[in-house]
């Protein structure tokens, strides 16, 4: 509904100076109410477009010869290229230059979705940390033991094509779950120790996602600045008789990650 301080504005492709809207843009293409465009999201525009041209992994070109042929300074455009920086469309190397990034990987999430992280092409999992932690009293509601009970806490670094994705916790019931640290093997989805060695199946899980600061030692592992958008995905599973099973903190680097969720109508 449509109170008095809006007016509707017309849809007419003449109207957007870079083309018709699509479906995949923001609303009007992100034009403010006032009609006036900022030079730098002109820019940007234009700039999604190239990156399609090129393709990925194509170098974008020099900054000097951009910023002439869009007719902005310099300062304009690099605004823009931070933006779709950002949003994880194009990566900067040092010294060499930017390059049109490849696309997002998708995260399911549900009982239905893999293990965070699992089963990427070019993926290698990494352990950082493996220790027996005494649960607090968040954790020991998660995990319905006792505060001060045992817990077994498993770190691991997700890397795709040489670079650090994702910074995954598990913690478990050391209970449980006695001797997961020698019989887990690193390199595999720990859910498949837990239905090979334990017979335990998660079928249930409660999950919430919510946007973070990367700490400094986890933007140190994760190969990103402390100011970069972090998803931060909280799960905690149960088993078929609805006992917990584990508690994850799984830290994604918002711009190489997007989560899909898809659900069923029962009618």
């Amino acid at each position: 509904m449509l109170d008095g301080s809006h007016q509707v504005i017309s849809v007419e492709a003449h109207e957007y100076p870079d083309g018709p809207h699509r479906a995949s843009d923001p609303v009007r293409a992100g034009i403010p109410d006032d009609g006036r465009i900022p030079r730098y999201y002109r820019a940007k525009t234009r700039l999604l477009d190239l990156l399609q041209e090129l393709g990925q992994g194509a170098p974008l070109p020099p900054e000097r010869e951009l910023s002439a042929q869009f007719g902005i300074a310099r300062m304009t455009l690099r605004q823009a290229i931070g933006e779709l920086v950002v949003e994880g469309k194009v990566r900067r190397r040092q010294g060499s230059g930017t390059y049109v990034a490849p696309p997002k990987l998708v995260q399911p999430l549900g009982v239905g979705g893999r293990e965070p992280g699992v089963e990427e092409p070019g993926e290698v999992r990494r352990l950082v940390t493996a220790e027996h932690l005494a649960a607090d009293a968040e954790l020991a509601h998660d995990l319905d033991i006792d505060p001060g009970d045992p817990v077994v806490h498993i770190e691991r670094l997700k890397i795709v094509d040489d670079e650090p994705m994702l910074l995954e916790s598990s913690y478990l019931s050391a209970k449980r779950f006695p001797d997961l640290i020698e019989v887990f093997d690193a390199d595999k989805p720990l859910l498949d120790c837990l239905r090979d060695r334990y017979r335990v199946v998660p079928t249930r899980t409660e999950e919430q996602v919510e946007t973070v600061l990367a700490s400094p030692r986890e933007a140190r592992l994760l190969a990103t600045a402390p100011a970069a958008p972090m998803l931060l995905l909280h799960r905690v599973s149960h088993d078929v008789d609805g006992k917990p099973v584990e508690r994850v903190r799984a830290l994604f680097r918002g711009d190489r990650f997007t989560f899909a969720v898809r659900s069923e109508s029962t009618d």
